[in-house]
């Protein structure tokens, strides 16, 4: 009969092609968790005109960078607002909310176990730069442990996800060849950016997701108590 690894303490087979050498995290909804914030910030604004923000429309905006989210967002719900105007009325309502957002549940401690075995770690995140600041104002001891971490509004970033740039910029940045990147991201287009980039994927979605949305991922986790008892091949 199979052992299962969470009784006998062992390590399930690796969902991976090839060993981890370097990670690549997104921060929202992965890292931190930021994304009731931001829904709760949408549901607002779409409730003010008689719209409903569900994940219909959500679902088809994390991952993405903001003015691109935004005009999806307008679009789809038909608003009489520009994506610019979206923008800044949610901004009020995030720079009060934001700094107060907690860590996905074992996010630190996986991190910080994998930085302790001799992986250097990278954000890549589509926040701009400002709302990154705000976001770990809490956590900086945390993210000190990170080698890189590329924003959103990095010059270098010329496209957002799901084009690749992001993900190339994090692995240049440390150094690493994209082959020997693992990529943790929760939403369909960062997993579709980091497959471009040729790196692995374990993908960590909200359950409110579609799970076919994933299916270039290795595997998709309910959380990072699953990856901390898989074979990462370190």
């Amino acid at each position: 009969m199979p052992v299962d690894p969470a009784v006998s303490g062992a390590s399930a087979p690796s969902p991976l092609a090839r060993p981890v050498r370097y990670a690549i995290f997104d921060l929202d909804g992965v890292l931190l968790d930021t994304e009731p914030i931001y829904t709760d910030a949408s549901n607002a604004i779409a409730a003010r005109y008689g719209k409903k923000h569900d994940w219909s429309i959500k679902g088809n905006m994390i991952g993405r960078p903001a003015i691109d989210a935004a005009r999806y967002f307008v679009q789809a719900l038909d608003l009489p607002l520009s994506a610019d105007e979206y923008l800044a009325e949610r901004a009020a309502y995030l720079d009060v909310h934001l700094g107060n957002a907690g860590e996905i549940p074992g996010a630190e401690a996986f991190t910080r176990d994998l930085r302790g075995r001799g992986i250097p770690l990278a954000v890549a995140t589509s926040t701009g730069a400002v709302l990154f600041e705000l976001k770990v104002r809490r956590h900086r001891p945390w993210f000190s442990i990170f080698s890189a971490i590329v924003c959103g509004d990095d010059a270098r970033v010329l496209r957002g996800k799901p084009a690749p740039d992001i993900f190339l910029v994090a692995a240049r940045d440390m150094g690493a060849d994209p082959a020997d990147c693992l990529v943790f991201e929760d939403s369909p287009y960062g997993v579709e950016a980091a497959l471009a980039a040729g790196m692995q994927v374990i993908a960590l979605p909200d359950p409110h997701m579609d799970r076919a949305r994933y299916a270039g991922a290795l595997r998709i986790a309910r959380g990072f108590d699953e990856c901390r008892s898989w074979d990462l091949g370190l």
